[in-house]
């Protein structure tokens, strides 16, 4: 279950009171009255299924809430309560299936954004994929890609298209286009270095047996990328983001960028070409995998979602 707090100006507190309390899936409802002083109002406060809220949700922001109040979730580690439970049967659907939309639009729209940690993640990654690269050294490169903050641009990319979200979409489609070419120019320059001190030779790209797969593209390369991005959508609508480690070692985008910068300072222009197609097969694949999921799930919000637009900053 997820705790509910909304903050609502008196005029409304009767309309979001009764709405809760007829909820199927709210329980142990609270109202305080006159306590909230930005904005200025009363506290409404609820314990409410994951399969209730994004109803809750659309009719709260109906009411004006999120334009006069606000509106927070909490999530319920223990909750022992016989009114809990029957609100869990009350509810319809099961919790774990149970899409919250501002939920995942907050959720990827905040991992996509280009910040200063968003590069360094990415940066690091790519030089840990370029070193496991040179070393043959596959250990290496698995730590890469899961270090690779990717997935969250690419999540954001699939979600802003489904719901047609343009400011998702281009936040995502910066933080690619912006992050990688920094990320690849970096492992660009740290390669030169190596070279120039010795711990890297041409000769050394021959025998790259245990990380070949980073540029060889061929039919599983998208199909990876197509059940990688199913799955990474399929734990983040269903909130079971553990699953998400596997969908970072699934997807081969960071090795792909990493190497494919190796290999044009080094004049390997064949290797350069097939990771920096396993880069885009990957991303397509991711893209067009999670979108999949979305539009196939039957769970779409009814019209476009538009209560709340990312800020910029």
């Amino acid at each position: 279950m997820l705790h509910m707090r909304v903050i609502s100006p008196t005029a409304l507190t009767g309309s979001v009171r009764d709405l809760l309390l007829n909820a199927p899936g709210a329980t142990h409802v609270m109202e305080l009255p006159g306590i909230a002083l930005q904005p200025v109002g009363d506290v409404v406060e609820a314990d409410v299924t994951r399969e209730a809220v994004d109803g809750l949700l659309v009719e709260l922001c109906e009411l004006g809430i999120d334009r006069d109040g606000g509106v927070t979730l909490e999530a319920i580690d223990t909750s022992l309560s016989d009114a809990a439970d029957a609100a869990e049967e009350a509810a319809p659907g099961d919790p774990t299936d149970a899409v919250i939309w501002d939920e995942l639009v907050s959720r990827t729209g905040e991992e996509s954004r280009l910040s200063i940690s968003f590069q360094s993640f990415l940066t690091i990654a790519c030089l840990l994929a370029a070193i496991g690269a040179i070393t043959n050294s596959p250990v290496t490169v698995v730590g890469a890609m899961v270090l690779g903050p990717e997935f969250g641009p690419l999540a954001a990319m699939a979600v802003g298209i489904a719901l047609r979200r343009g400011d998702l979409v281009k936040r995502g489609a910066i933080a690619l286009g912006v992050g990688f070419p920094f990320a690849m120019g970096i492992t660009a320059a740290a390669t030169l270095l190596f070279e120039a001190v010795g711990l890297l030779n041409v000769g050394d790209l021959d025998m790259l047996d245990q990380v070949d797969f980073i540029y060889e593209v061929g039919p599983f390369s998208l199909i990876v990328a197509l059940l990688a991005g199913a799955a990474g959508m399929l734990a983040l609508t269903s909130a079971k983001s553990a699953s998400l480690v596997g969908v970072f070692i699934s997807v081969t985008t960071v090795p792909a960028a990493a190497f494919a910068s190796v290999a044009l300072v080094e004049g390997r222009f064949a290797q350069a070409a097939g990771s920096a197609l396993q880069l885009f097969v990957n991303i397509i694949g991711v893209i067009v995998a999670a979108l999949a999921v979305l539009l196939l799930s039957g769970r779409l919000p009814r019209g476009i979602r538009s209560r709340r637009r990312l800020s910029s900053g």
